[in-house]
């Protein structure tokens, strides 16, 4: 009796975490506006460089703090960057946001100044400090989607969601109304009154969109939305007015008080969920993967790696980090954490390891195996003590080494790992992105281009060129 009453509350739970989880997994990466400044970057600027170097900090500081400020000036125009995701964002949705944003704002390179809104965070670039700017007539917009009658009611949710947002710390609320939504988000650099100015313009703006079903306040500052679906996640909502939402998370508690209770057969029943969910997610290359030789546990090499310590990464791309690793058997390895487990990213995964993993040639990564047990995909390499070519090329210190010779077999290797991936494989590989921090070096520097993470695959019949953008900008 106790076991079937101890169940029917594991059930119950694992219940109200299922409909949570679809507001807690949504990025919301919808494009609500995009904005390029007129100013254009002269040719002799060097300007690109320090953007990409300014998108690089910004990505660190919204990895650290799920938002970030920064100032850089090392070419003739100064850039001034922010990145701010919602509150309501969890941290893994957040990086997926500010991933997108990044994406798309360089559409409008050259431009010296330019501001993308998605529906879960914010970017910004431009030549002057505009940290404290709370609204900006010129470019302050608002954007209605298409009609449907709704009570004026919806006047009254808008105004109570700016007056919650201003009076928090953090300048965010949520709240709803007779089947309407509503969310608002100040900038953190723009203080109390800045976001009051700001959300008090925004809600003016957004109340001419009624009675349509959407509405969006973009502006300098802020960003104000009320919309017919729910659309932010429900986490945030318990943080707000919805006494819902309190009730719900009153009710986890309890659950989650009486899981640990709960005997050795509910953490055999975990474990076995969490398996089967992950077989799911990664679909049928789980099964055949798992008994291959190329299968790694996931303990195994978060041991390895000194439960993936800061001391040990060797690496950063954009699918995830690169640690040093050593097996039990006293191997040295690089293992590579895909951190982002969703869809695009298992299929990233399952790309990389049916490419490499029959690919064996002296001038390539040698691919020793994977992991798909734990919470992410890890795939271990073969570990290259010299590291990659860039840091050669671009450190005085360590540039005098690479003599002429050194160069030209460095260059000859390369092009003997392309030309393999090109005609000595059963099927054509197209890497794409080909550069110096993706070519590794031995401890005799002879080259070996890694990361197939954006490989193509093509018959012989079939041509090279691609419409798609891939690889780094």
């Amino acid at each position: 009796m106790k076991s079937k009453y101890s169940s029917s509350w594991v059930l119950c739970t694992i219940l109200c975490l299922s409909t949570l989880s679809h507001s807690l997994s949504d990025p919301r990466i919808s494009e609500a506006g995009l904005y390029c400044g007129k100013n254009r970057a002269p040719l002799k600027a060097n300007y690109i460089p320090s953007f990409i170097k300014e998108m690089e900090t910004l990505s660190q500081q919204v990895t650290d703090h799920n938002w970030g400020s920064h100032f850089i000036n090392i070419s003739a125009i100064p850039i001034f960057g922010l990145a701010q995701c919602f509150h309501d964002l969890s941290h893994t949705d957040c990086l997926l946001c500010y991933a997108a944003s990044r994406t798309k704002l360089p559409r409008c390179l050259p431009s010296v100044s330019a501001r993308i809104y998605l529906d879960g965070c914010f970017l910004r670039y431009d030549n002057y400090n505009f940290y404290s700017e709370s609204t900006d007539p010129s470019r302050d917009t608002v954007n209605c989607t298409s009609q449907v009658e709704l009570q004026m009611s919806v006047g009254r949710l808008v105004d109570s969601v700016t007056a919650l947002a201003v009076a928090k710390a953090r300048g965010f609320a949520v709240g709803d109304v007779k089947g309407v939504y509503a969310l608002a988000q100040c900038w953190n650099t723009v203080g109390s009154e800045g976001c009051r100015e700001c959300l008090r313009k925004a809600a003016k703006e957004v109340k001419t969109c009624l009675p349509k079903r959407e509405g969006r306040a973009l502006n300098a500052g802020c960003y104000l939305r009320y919309s017919t679906h729910k659309f932010y996640n429900e986490e945030d909502a318990a943080r707000s007015f919805r006494r819902r939402g309190v009730i719900i998370a009153e009710v986890l508690a309890a659950a989650a008080v009486l899981m640990l209770a709960l005997s050795a057969s509910y953490a055999a029943f975990t474990r076995l969920s969490k398996i089967k969910r992950e077989n799911k997610n990664l679909g049928p290359i789980s099964s055949s993967i798992s008994k291959s030789r190329l299968n790694y546990k996931y303990e195994t090499l978060e041991k390895a790696t000194d439960y993936f310590n800061s001391s040990r990464k060797i690496g950063q791309g954009g699918a995830g980090s690169v640690f040093k690793g050593i097996l039990p058997s006293g191997k040295v390895v690089a293992v590579k954490r895909l951190i982002f487990n969703n869809r695009q990213w298992v299929d990233e995964f399952f790309n990389e390891v049916n490419l490499i993993s029959g690919i064996e040639h002296k001038n390539l990564v040698k691919l020793l195996g994977c992991s798909i047990e734990g919470p992410e995909s890890l795939l271990v390499y073969e570990y290259l003590p010299k590291k990659s070519l860039d840091q050669f090329i671009f450190e005085k210190n360590r540039a005098q080494i690479l003599n002429w010779k050194k160069r030209f077999n460095i260059i000859l290797g390369t092009a003997e790992g392309l030309a393999y991936l090109h005609e000595g494989t059963k099927i054509r590989i197209i890497h794409r992105d080909i550069k110096s921090s993706n070519i590794l070096l031995d401890e005799n520097l002879t080259p070996k281009i890694a990361d197939f993470g954006l490989a193509r695959c093509f018959g012989a019949d079939k041509s090279h060129l691609s419409t798609g953008i891939a690889g780094t900008l």
